[in-house]
C-alpha cells in the first residue's frame, strides 16, 4: 500500500529529523523478539542485542514464527524493539521505588507485548491489571498473557474510562493509547489506507479522554507511561503539554532512552523520547513518563463481592491463590493481592469442571507457578509437537493413562489425555495452528 503524499508532506513538521524518517519509512521492517527469561529462554544465536532491553533481539530475518513451539510455550514473544522501550521506563519506576511492590494498571494493552514486558520488571509481590476495550483485541490479550505464564497478570476487558472510580489505587498506570498509526504505515497496509488529518483530530480526542478517566486512579506521587505509534505533535508533545498544564504532571528523564540515536520530544522541555524508523531498528513510537505531584500511599480498594467457589483443586500452583469457577464450570486462580482489587477478577484459567473430573486448562500448564510434580510428564519431538499445536490426533508410548503434561525440548506445551492407543488433544481450539505447512525442522530462535 502506498504511502499517502499528504501524509508525507504531514511529517516535514517534525523539522530536521523528517528527510530520515521518510527514507525510512521506504526500507523493510525490521525483526525482534523479547525472550522470556523468566521460562530459562536463551538466545540461539549471536543476534544483535536490543540497547534498551536487555533480553530483546534483532534477528536477521523473519523466522516462520508460526511452527515455532517454542512461540506457542512463551519462551519468546514477536515485538518490535521500538516498543520494547517499556522495560527501560518500567526499571526506572521499579528502581525509584525502591523495588517495592506495585500495583499496575496497562490499559489499551492488547495485543500484549508491552503487558508481558511489563511483568517481567515487576518486583515481587506486585500484580498486573491489563484491560483492553475491543473483545477481539481483549482475547488476543488474554492468549499472549496466558502464554508468557506470569500468574501476577490479570485481564479485563472494558472502557479504560471506567477507572476513573478507582481513584488512587494505582501505583503505575501505563496507557499506548489508540491513535492513528503513523508509526505502523510500513508494516500494516491498513494504518496507510486510513491516515486522514481528520482522523489525528479524532485520535487526540479520545486519548485525552483516556488519559484525564486514568489519571483519576493513579495515587499521588504515583507514575503514568504514555506512550502512542503515531509521530504527529498532536497526539504526542500536545497530550504531554495538556497534562502536564491540566493535571499537575511531571515529566521523569529515563536515562536508559538518552541515547543519539533515539530523538527528544519536539519543542518541549518535557523528556518524551521518539523512536523512529530510519534512526532506530524498529517502528515508529512515542512515549513518556510523568508523575503526579504529591506522595500518598495507594489507597484501599473495597472487598470483592463473594464469587463462586471452586471445587477442591489438587496442589497443582506454588504460591498464594483464591479460586473461584464460573456458572460454566472454569476454575480460575488469582493471586490473593490481586483478588480485592476489582469486584470479579478471574485471574488463570486453571481447569474445567466436567462432573467430577477436573481437567486441566492450557494456562496452567505454561504458568511460570505450575508445580513440576503437579502432573506426569511425556517429552514429544517436533513433529509431534505441531500436530499438538493443530490440536490433530496424538499418540504417546511409554506414557502413563491420564491427564499428562506434554514437554518439548524440555518445557512445558500442554495437556493430553492418555487413553493408551491414542491421545485426547486438550489444547484449546481457538489457539491451533490453521495451516497445514509442516517445516523440516523448528526455527531457532531460542535454546
Amino acid at each position: 500500500m502506498p504511502i499517502k503524499p499528504e501524509f508525507i508532506e504531514s511529517l516535514r513538521a517534525l523539522g530536521s529529523v523528517a528527510d530520515a524518517l521518510i527514507e525510512g519509512l521506504q526500507a523493510e521492517p525490521e525483526v525482534s523478539v523479547r525472550l522470556n527469561v523468566a521460562k530459562g529462554a536463551v538466545p540461539a544465536g549471536a543476534f544483535e542485542s536490543v540497547p534498551w532491553c536487555a533480553e530483546g533481539y534483532c534477528l536477521p530475518a523473519r523466522e516462520a514464527f508460526t511452527f515455532d513451539p517454542a512461540l506457542h510455550q512463551g519462551l519468546y514473544y514477536v515485538q518490535d524493539a521500538s516498543s520494547m522501550a517499556i522495560t527501560a521506563v518500567a526499571d526506572t519506576i521499579v528502581a525509584a521505588c525502591g523495588a517495592a511492590p506495585l500495583r499496575w494498571l496497562d490499559a489499551c494493552a492488547a495485543p500484549g507485548g508491552k503487558t508481558t514486558a511489563i511483568a517481567s520488571r515487576l518486583p515481587e509481590g506486585s500484580v498486573l491489571v491489563a484491560n483492553e476495550f475491543d473483545p477481539k483485541r481483549a482475547a488476543v490479550l488474554a492468549e499472549n498473557v496466558a502464554k508468557w505464564g506470569d500468574p501476577r497478570v490479570a485481564c479485563t476487558r472494558g472502557d479504560a474510562v471506567r477507572f476513573s472510580s478507582m481513584r488512587g489505587v494505582f501505583d503505575v498506570v501505563s496507557a499506548d493509547v489508540p491513535c492513528s498509526g503513523e508509526g505502523m504505515v510500513r508494516k500494516d497496509a491498513d494504518a496507510a489506507a486510513q491516515w486522514s488529518s481528520a482522523l489525528v483530530a479524532d485520535c487526540a480526542r479520545t486519548q485525552w479522554r483516556i488519559v484525564e478517566a486514568l489519571w483519576q486512579a493513579l495515587r499521588p506521587g504515583g507514575w503514568f507511561v504514555y506512550s502512542t505509534c503515531t509521530f504527529n505533535r498532536t497526539e504526542d508533545e500536545e497530550i504531554i503539554a495538556r497534562m502536564v498544564r491540566e493535571l499537575g504532571a511531571e515529566g521523569v528523564p529515563v536515562a536508559a532512552l538518552e541515547r543519539p540515536e533515539i530523538i527528544r520530544g519536539i519543542a518541549t522541555d518535557t523528556p518524551c523520547y521518539r523512536f523512529l524508523p530510519g534512526l532506530v531498528r524498529g517502528e515508529g513510537l512515542f512515549i513518556c513518563l510523568l508523575r503526579k505531584p504529591g506522595d500518598a500511599e495507594a489507597a484501599s480498594v473495597r472487598p470483592a463481592r463473594a464469587q463462586r467457589k471452586a471445587p477442591a483443586l489438587p496442589a497443582w500452583l506454588d504460591g498464594d491463590f483464591v479460586y473461584n469457577a464460573d456458572d460454566e464450570g472454569s476454575v480460575y486462580a488469582l493471586p490473593r493481592a490481586l483478588a480485592s482489587l476489582i469486584p470479579d477478577l478471574r485471574g488463570t484459567l486453571v481447569a474445567t469442571a466436567k462432573g467430577r473430573d477436573l481437567i486441566p486448562a492450557q494456562p496452567l500448564a505454561l504458568s511460570t507457578a505450575l508445580r513440576a510434580d503437579a502432573f506426569p510428564a511425556a517429552d514429544v519431538d517436533y513433529a509431534t509437537a505441531l500436530a499438538y499445536l493443530r490440536r490433530e490426533a496424538i499418540a504417546l508410548s511409554d506414557a502413563p493413562r491420564g491427564i499428562v503434561l506434554l514437554r518439548y525440548a524440555g518445557r512445558p506445551l500442554g495437556f493430553a489425555k492418555n487413553l493408551g492407543n491414542r491421545a485426547n488433544n486438550l489444547y484449546p481450539q481457538p489457539w491451533r495452528i490453521l495451516s497445514s505447512h509442516s517445516p523440516a525442522s523448528t526455527p531457532r530462535v531460542v535454546l
